[in-house]
């Protein structure tokens, strides 16, 4: 049985989440399935299987410069002095084959791009070059074998894998899948998050709140963090502070997506409902109830029905960092399993995690105190002073919005360390964009 608040440290917390899922009834998670994305909404995906090319990339030696394909022998030892005198057979134009090959003492006009013609192993640029008249050319330097030329294959070669199972495609990605002709490209589905809040204060953001009421914040921002990470979320509403409606919810979304985020209710409190909701709907049910970690401590992990559930905490910056500390891992541990047909690897979802990261380093604008054993994440305002960045930390609690709005990034004070000190080289994990 989970002792409730028995705090682990975050990575302890992750292994229990891992077996409690992997060994749900002797058998691994089901997967998620592949399905396949036309390359014009590909961007952010995950790749599920390796793309190998079906062709060479170019398919045709050409040139890299706008000027004269031609033998590289014939030029040995020009000089502006004494030029090669070659004779211009053809002008090869973008998008067409050479007309002829060349023999000894030609050449043919050719624009970067251009495909070399037969007998040609090199190009000249125009500004080495004059021509004397329309069937002649005066080379003025000597050019080696595949100089300003790109060979065939050179980019991509026939074979070849060009892009690896588990990558998150980028632009630069989706350009080489179209340059080897690929119109469309097998994907990890995108995963659902079903999002749920709680509390009987809690109203929609459309509503009027009377004084003992608030808005309801954490279905939105954790929706669109949801969405940030290329996932779907199911948003569920806000459930009242009792068994029978959180139950209700929590089957909804057991029902229509791949884990569920409960904000709200994961303190102890006689009005705590999500703890009962998930053990009864185990087994295992609850894992972990409470990680050592500031803001997020009260968080619980679980699995029900083969899916993870998530107890979130309610103010909404402790939401927001438990969410990205275990909602975001298992989203990926859920894609690398797709991937690799197996039970996640570490390195894929290490991976899958900085692809979604990135990190600046920084100096501490002043001292951060911390409890030992615990992990401490510090939101920062970045600025730059005297031509360094420095991380000025957004101090408050955790309830109060202006945290989030006014921060860029977050450092993380380490469980092992009782605070740091102005001046600090700290990274910063940036928070927008």
């Amino acid at each position: 049985m989970v002792e409730f608040l028995d705090v682990k440290p975050v990575d302890e917390a992750r292994r229990a989440l891992l077996a409690g899922w992997f060994a749900q009834a002797g058998r691994p998670p089901r997967l998620l399935c592949v399905e396949d994305a036309d390359l014009s909404s590909a961007l952010g995906r995950v790749l599920a299987r390796d793309v190998v090319s079906p062709e060479d990339v170019p398919a045709d030696r050409r040139s890299t410069v706008d000027g004269f394909a031609v033998a590289a022998r014939d030029t040995f030892g020009a000089s502006e002095a004494l030029p090669a005198m070659l004779e211009v057979i053809q002008d090869i134009a973008m998008g067409r084959m050479p007309e002829k090959a060349q023999g000894p003492g030609q050449a043919s006009r050719i624009p970067t791009g251009g495909v070399l013609p037969g007998g040609a192993d090199t190009c000249v640029m125009v500004e080495h070059a004059e021509l004397l008249d329309d069937g002649t050319v005066l080379v003025e330097r000597p050019s080696s074998p595949g100089e300003n030329v790109v060979q065939r294959g050179e980019d991509v070669a026939r074979g070849e894998t060009v892009l690896g199972a588990g990558r998150v495609l980028s632009p630069f990605d989706i350009g080489a899948l179209a340059s080897i002709g690929v119109s469309s490209v097998p994907v990890v589905a995108r995963p659902r998050v079903a999002v749920i809040s709680t509390g009987d204060e809690i109203v929609p953001p459309g509503t009027a709140p009377c004084p003992s009421q608030v808005r309801d914040i954490n279905n939105y921002s954790l929706s669109a963090s949801v969405r940030r990470l290329g996932a779907e979320p199911v948003a569920l509403g806000i459930a009242e502070d009792t068994y029978p409606a959180l139950r209700l919810l929590v089957e909804k979304g057991l029902e229509q997506a791949d884990m569920v985020a409960v904000s709200g209710g994961s303190s102890v409190g006689a009005r705590d409902v999500a703890v009962k909701v998930f053990s009864d709907l185990g087994p295992p049910g609850v894992l972990v109830h409470g990680v050592a970690v500031k803001p997020g401590k009260p968080v619980i992990l679980g699995v029900c029905r083969g899916k993870p559930v998530f107890g979130l905490p309610g103010h909404p910056v402790s939401a927001l960092t438990a969410f990205d500390l275990f909602v975001r891992y298992a989203l990926n541990v859920m894609v690398a399993s797709a991937v690799r047909k197996a039970p996640a690897d570490p390195a894929l979802v290490a991976a899958l995690s900085s692809s979604q990261e990135t990190w600046v380093d920084a100096r501490l604008s002043r001292s951060v105190s911390s409890a030992p054993g615990r992990e401490d994440h510090v939101r920062v305002r970045l600025v730059r002073k005297a031509g360094e960045l420095v991380a000025d930390p957004v101090l408050g609690k955790s309830s109060l919005i202006s945290i989030m709005v006014d921060s860029d990034g977050e450092m993380v004070v380490p469980s092992e360390s009782e605070g740091l000190i102005e001046g600090t080289r700290v990274q910063v994990r940036i928070l927008r964009g």
